[in-house]
């Protein structure tokens, strides 16, 4: 496991600095004075359902690589969009698929559970098969769109993390899985793994980074890219807290860092 001690050189991370301060105020007021397309599109699933997602569209002169961006398990909040938003800032195509879409009152998702433990209980129901049905066909919107190109990948927080994990598991079609302090798939199902896989992982989070070695192990033995960066300083979610205007600077410093990462890695897909 590597634990990373320096920031990258010569990358800047313009989206991250929009975000730094981001209260629930301020991340809606952000999102709605972002320069950016940002739209809602429903993504008809093969067995007639409907996911509702949010994408954003960077200002570039080329087609550009498509990033799904998975949500926690407090469902797809304003945060997540926000993420996207910083994404799109820096040239990618980002959607955000509602993964509670059609599960809440009246077919709503997230937004019409009554509390945050009404969605992270349906959250924990949803079927595996349910939630690969619907990346795949987020994957397959993302793909068919005028303004990218052929590359799509997935990324997620939390339960999204293992959600990106697993779909990488199951699908042999993205370009990158990119792992914020998500769960591992089991060792025998890592050899399924064709795409490389870039973690994400706070320093003081061993219910999550218990399993990194034996991934580890599994990954290089079956010839499987796992790339897995421990973050000094800092625990579950530190991405988030990173954001907030109470983070402190070990958190400051590991989101940076982080940004600066994923966003070099994205570009060199």
């Amino acid at each position: 496991m590597q634990i990373y001690h320096t920031l990258m050189l010569g990358i800047i991370v313009t989206g991250l600095l929009f975000i730094g301060n981001a209260g629930a105020d301020s991340i809606k007021s952000q999102l709605e004075a972002s320069p950016r397309h940002g739209e809602w599109v429903k993504v008809t699933i093969p067995d007639g359902r409907v996911v509702n997602s949010f994408v954003v569209y960077p200002e570039v002169k080329e087609p550009a690589t498509a990033i799904i961006v998975i949500h926690e398990i407090f469902g797809l909040t304003d945060w997540i969009r926000l993420v996207a938003d910083t994404l799109a800032a820096e040239g990618f195509v980002a959607i955000c698929p509602d993964l509670l879409s059609g599960m809440g009152a009246d077919g709503g998702g997230t937004e019409s559970f009554d509390s945050g433990d009404d969605v992270r209980r349906a959250i924990r129901e949803l079927s595996p098969s349910q939630v690969t049905s619907d990346l795949d066909a987020i994957q397959k919107y993302a793909r068919d769109l005028p303004s990218t190109n052929e590359k799509v990948a997935v990324s997620g927080f939390c339960w999204g993390g293992g959600q990106t994990f697993s779909y990488a598991v199951n699908s042999d079609t993205i370009a990158a899985g990119f792992v914020f302090y998500g769960r591992a798939p089991s060792t025998e199902d890592v050899p399924k793994i064709s795409a490389p896989v870039y973690g994400f992982y706070g320093e003081s989070d061993n219910r999550i980074n218990a399993t990194i070695d034996a991934t580890k192990a599994a990954a290089d033995d079956a010839n499987v890219t796992y790339e897995p960066v421990i973050y000094e300083g800092v625990g579950h979610a530190f991405l988030r807290r990173g954001m907030a205007e109470d983070a402190n600077e070990a958190q400051k410093t590991a989101t940076k860092a982080a940004w600066e990462r994923w966003v070099s890695l994205l570009r060199g897909l």
